[in-house]
């Protein structure tokens, strides 16, 4: 990981400024100057010539991509157990493995495996769900700070509804929840605390509340779940039966954005309602179409969401999602939107490659702020990747490469990889001094 946060990238540049729109500049240079987007030129500025240049060229330069929601506990069973639905896999899979969390030993390892991963995939930013143990969510923040990615971690808060083995006392949950946060926070550059109720059902309301008022107490944002599963959502209405919806549970609680930054994974079955809640509120979702069918949830209407101007990225959701990376999951949004123009609403369209492209970047990206985009002002998050050992016996423009990359794409096409203006890695060997 290189420390400098000033230089040039050359190559073929792409990058979202609006669900539609693709700016494109073809071997072209990317300016960063003290880890932020300068500008974008087709030959270097006089004034710049004392940095730093990394030659790609010929290779594609794409902003770093957002993933909204992952459980890094879970990477080590991905792709397992995907016969049954969200509860019985939750019982029956997830919350087994995530009680090994409470031996350091275990989580060290596991950890490892998971954190090298994504600093070799895509993703330059995320917000990731560890498990209800302190120590080893510590460990994990502590792994990610080294990599130079940007996260946002959460000890998990469970008090009711959980097997023994893997749930809190209310007291003892908020107790060591506000321990945890005031051991971490402002401790990390590249890392920080994020509040994370697993869902509804596992929180009773006086720890729901409470982290809300945790949440304002030190300016943190929270991530959550909301409308994964029909049968999650019966059950929900049977606890909160005074609400009218499972977003206004969240709200009674005080846990539906406002003045708390939140993010709600899945998002399935949302009415209008809900839709004018999270989108009064500002509460962003997290689509994550390999989770909603490998566990039998279903396909949310994106289309719908997108033109009611919902804030939205993309998730892995590993465990449930079978794969980290964000080309995969980009992939997935559009058959997914596809089959629900064919089965369900086929006057909806299917969302195109740019939309799903925008989603992965400036989309998600935007949770952590002037994030996603190589706008002037943002922050430099890009990945370089070697598209052309693809070849075939044509040329293709250069949107039409990044389009196959959404389909195709190996992680170990990405050559290089920067966060923040930080080089996190580059393999690629060609770079040369101006």
């Amino acid at each position: 990981m290189k420390k400098e946060t000033s230089f040039i990238l050359r190559g073929d540049i792409v990058y979202s400024k609006a669900p539609l729109e693709i700016v494109v500049n073809e071997d072209s240079y990317l300016v960063c100057m003290n880890g932020e987007v300068e500008g974008v030129y087709t030959s270097i500025p006089k004034e710049f010539y004392k940095l730093r240049l990394y030659n790609y060229e010929g290779c594609l330069i794409i902003p770093g991509m957002a993933d909204l929601h992952l459980h890094a506990p879970q990477y080590s069973f991905r792709g397992l157990n995907m016969d049954l639905e969200l509860i019985q896999w939750l019982e029956q899979v997830a919350f087994p493995e995530e009680s090994k969390y409470s031996e350091l030993i275990y989580a060290n390892e596991a950890y490892d495996y998971f954190v090298e991963d994504l600093k070799k995939s895509a993703t330059t930013r995320a917000c990731v769900f560890a498990t209800l143990h302190p120590q080893s969510t510590i460990l994990l923040m502590e792994k990610l700070e080294k990599t130079g990615l940007h996260c946002m971690v959460g000890k998990v808060n469970m008090d009711r509804n959980s097997p023994d083995y893997l749930v809190e006392g209310t007291k003892d949950s908020i107790t060591r929840t506000k321990k945890w946060i005031t051991s971490v926070k402002d401790k990390y550059q590249n890392v920080i605390p994020i509040i994370t109720p697993r869902f509804l059902p596992s929180c009773t309301d006086e720890l729901m509340i409470e982290l809300g008022n945790i949440c304002r107490e030190y300016q943190l944002p929270l991530q959550s779940h909301l409308s994964e599963n029909k049968g999650e959502i019966k059950w929900v209405k049977e606890l909160f039966p005074s609400a009218d919806s499972y977003s206004a549970a969240y709200e009674q609680l005080g846990t539906f954005g406002g003045d708390i930054h939140t993010v709600m994974a899945h998002c399935l079955y949302i009415d209008k309602y809900e839709m004018d809640l999270m989108k009064k509120n500002g509460v962003y979702m997290a689509h994550c179409p390999s989770s909603n069918t490998n566990i039998l949830s279903g396909i949310a209407p994106l289309r719908t969401y997108l033109d009611y101007k919902i804030q939205i990225g993309l998730g892995s959701d590993i465990g449930a999602g079978d794969n980290l990376s964000l080309f995969n999951v980009m992939a997935e949004a559009i058959k997914v939107s596809k089959l629900y123009t064919c089965l369900v609403k086929a006057e909806l369209k299917p969302i195109t490659s740019r939309e799903a492209f925008y989603l992965a970047t400036k989309g998600g990206g935007s949770f952590f702020g002037k994030v996603g985009s190589f706008e002037v002002g943002y922050e430099l998050d890009a990945i370089i990747i070697k598209d052309y050992s693809q070849g075939q016996p044509r040329d293709f423009q250069v949107e039409e490469r990044l389009e196959r990359l959404i389909y195709s794409a190996k992680e170990n096409d990405i050559v290089a990889k920067y966060c923040k203006g930080t080089q996190i890695f580059d393999c690629y060997k060609s770079n040369s001094l101006l």
